[in-house]
């Protein structure tokens, strides 16, 4: 038996929306959007290689993608951050699988080499530390971090990043981190399906990259703001974040 990404689903009518979290997360740290969303679509929330149930799942992100893609199927993807990353890489491997492609925080690699080198390099030395710190205390800093700041205890989730393990998120730093990834800025323009960028306003680094991402994917791509939130928009500002998925797939058809 091949390997699998771990999945839950909920909803049982509506358009098929999967939902792909970010480092630390797991298919848990969705709520409250994935109760909204699930009146009316049908949900598929994933667990990224090496996190919650998949936590024994170790890939790059190439591979992870196309893990994503085989229990995604053929869907809207809806990605935050490094889940951003993964179902960005399955909308350019994997075209015909992706309808609509929602990205939040995400960044399509970066580009110039020595400044990947040295993410990789401090990739390696965080997961050297979470592997000697252990996961509570590690999930402390993490949290800590001013990128996290506008997060109050029940988005942060702290609860269910606990369901991760210390060898399953350190695989992902080694394998999937962002120093890993092969910069895809070139390839933006291949992207022909609706692709909407969400952004905080108040993530001033991820305006300029979601600006840039929108002016390279061309105008299938739209940019969205999301007053008072920072990188973790969806969360911090969780009702107008699901306002305007809803606002953008209505009037989004699905073109191919």
């Amino acid at each position: 038996m091949g390997v699998a990404l771990h999945t839950e689903t909920r909803g049982d009518h509506g358009p098929r929306l999967v939902l792909v979290h970010g480092f630390t997360q797991n298919s848990r740290c969705w709520s409250p959007i994935d109760d909204d969303l699930a009146r009316d679509h049908r949900l598929v929330l994933v667990d990224a290689p090496g996190h919650g149930g998949s936590s024994a799942v170790r890939a790059d992100l190439e591979t992870g993608a196309g893990l994503l893609g085989a229990v995604g199927g053929r869907a809207t993807y809806i990605g935050y951050s490094m889940g951003g990353r993964l179902a960005l890489r399955l909308a350019l491997d994997r075209p015909e699988l992706v309808e609509r492609l929602i990205l939040i925080g995400a960044s399509p690699g970066i580009e110039d080499d020595r400044e990947r080198d040295a993410r990789r390099r401090a990739d390696d030395r965080l997961a050297d530390h979470l592997e000697s710190v252990g996961l509570a205390a590690f999930l402390d800093e993490w949290l800590a971090q001013p990128l996290f700041a506008g997060l109050d205890p029940a988005a942060a989730h702290r609860a269910a990043r606990l369901d991760n393990t210390v060898e399953g998120l350190s695989s992902s730093l080694r394998l999937a981190g962002t120093g890993t990834q092969q910069p895809l800025w070139d390839r933006l323009a291949e992207l022909t399906m609706p692709v909407l960028v969400v952004v905080g306003a108040l993530d001033t680094r991820f305006h300029r990259i979601g600006e840039r991402m929108r002016d390279a994917i061309g105008g299938n791509a739209e940019l969205a703001l999301i007053d008072g939130a920072g990188h973790a928009a969806h969360l911090e500002q969780p009702v107008a974040f699901a306002k305007l998925v809803r606002r953008w797939l209505t009037r989004t058809p699905i073109t191919r």
